[in-house]
């Protein structure tokens, strides 16, 4: 197995592994702190929090990925971050762990039970396209936005993308990293990244308490938001890219992992949406069966990440906004070409894919549920109606 990995390895797929957990630590880690600042959270908890999902993104995104042979990324729910940041402060700590350890119970149990693939195979694989593809959107117009921001930043990260992805496209992505840190390096834009020093984080054990209150509150909507927002996006992106991994197993590895670590603040593990596109694509590799290394190496950066505790979020906060936006969306190019061709590629579902679409882009949220969910359920319910021809 070992042997296969190293044979499989690539410097593009390596790149492609570390460049999601950039992207996933350079933007919406800022949600964890602002969530993390909402209830006062002391800084041992806080790191403990960044410590348990580090781990349980990286150990459950290398096994997966192995077993599978299928890049799957896990990561830790940003939409239950967010919904953190609004919902927490009714409850205590404690109360807010049981309620992690509630919706970490119920999303392995949809796993073993094969509910959640049961409720994919049922989806047109259009629709599911048509919601990839309206998630990814933004990703793609943020390059040229930030290009009106930040045009000495951005210019020159978009002018080495392009070059690079006619002349060495497998390593496009990573030399237009590099490029963008200079470019940010050279125009003083990285933060106090000099003032950053090493630490090892410390876990911090909380036993759990369970009201019906906080998890009605919070354990359910956390529950909701985690596999609407995050599950059924992160199989759409496995899916639009070619792999038949089982659903089922990703997603009770996911619970499990959610479980044992909610007591150390583990909030939700989960199959990743945007990084996994940036490893499913080509650009981690041009040959489907050797992107899963990619997998791999996203799994070792987050246990690196997860046992240097503050030190590397630091590092990754350091760096400016618009470079790891703009990185993303150059990233993600390839699966929201992929997206809108699956999406309008069958002329009787182009309706519903279009409505999916839309809903999904408007950003619309109703009951704490984001739009990736009204996207598919109005698709569904287009789909439902029957066409003349």
């Amino acid at each position: 197995m070992y042997k296969q990995l190293t044979r499989d390895m690539s410097l593009s797929g390596m790149a492609a592994g570390i460049i999601a957990v950039v992207v996933s630590f350079g933007g919406p880690a800022a949600i964890i702190f602002q969530a993390a600042e909402t209830v006062d959270l002391d800084n041992a908890r806080l790191i403990s929090w960044i410590w348990a999902i580090s781990i349980g993104s990286g150990v459950s995104g290398i096994y997966l990925s192995m077993k599978t042979k299928t890049p799957v990324i896990t990561a830790w729910s940003t939409p239950g971050a967010a919904l953190l940041v609004t919902g927490w402060s009714a409850f205590s700590y404690p109360e807010a762990i049981g309620c992690f350890v509630f919706s970490g119970a119920l999303i392995m149990f949809t796993g073993v039970t094969r509910l959640f693939s049961s409720l994919m195979e049922r989806i047109p694989r259009a629709v599911v396209a048509a919601m990839l593809a309206g998630i990814l959107l933004r990703f793609g117009v943020d390059v040229f936005i930030h290009l009106n921001t930040a045009p000495l930043l951005v210019s020159p990260i978009i002018a080495c993308f392009v070059l690079c992805k006619r002349l060495w496209p497998r390593y496009a992505i990573i030399i237009t990293f590099v490029v963008g840190f200079f470019a940010a390096y050279f125009q003083g834009m990285l933060g106090d990244i000099g003032q950053v020093k090493a630490s090892i984080a410390v876990p911090v054990f909380t036993v759990p308490e369970f009201s019906l209150r906080s998890l009605i509150g919070l354990g359910i909507p956390l529950f909701l938001v985690t596999m609407t927002g995050q599950n059924v996006t992160g199989l759409a992106v496995i899916r639009a890219a070619g792999y038949k991994a089982p659903a089922n197993p990703m997603v009770t590895a996911t619970g499990f992992a959610s479980v044992v670590l909610a007591p150390f603040g583990a909030h939700g593990i989960n199959l990743a949406a945007i990084t996994a596109a940036i490893c499913t694509g080509f650009e981690a590799h041009p040959d489907p069966g050797k992107r899963y290394p990619a997998g791999v190496i996203c799994g070792l950066a987050y246990l690196c990440v997860g046992f240097l505790g503050a030190t590397l979020v630091a590092v990754f906060m350091a760096l400016p906004a618009p470079l790891i936006s703009v990185i993303a969306g150059l990233a993600l190019f390839g699966a929201i070409i992929s997206g809108l061709s699956q999406a309008m590629a069958e002329k009787k579902q182009q309706d519903s894919a279009l409505a999916t679409f839309l809903i999904t882009v408007s950003g619309v949220s109703f009951l704490g549920i984001g739009s990736a969910f009204w996207g598919i359920l109005g698709g569904l319910l287009f789909n439902l109606i029957p066409a003349r021809d």
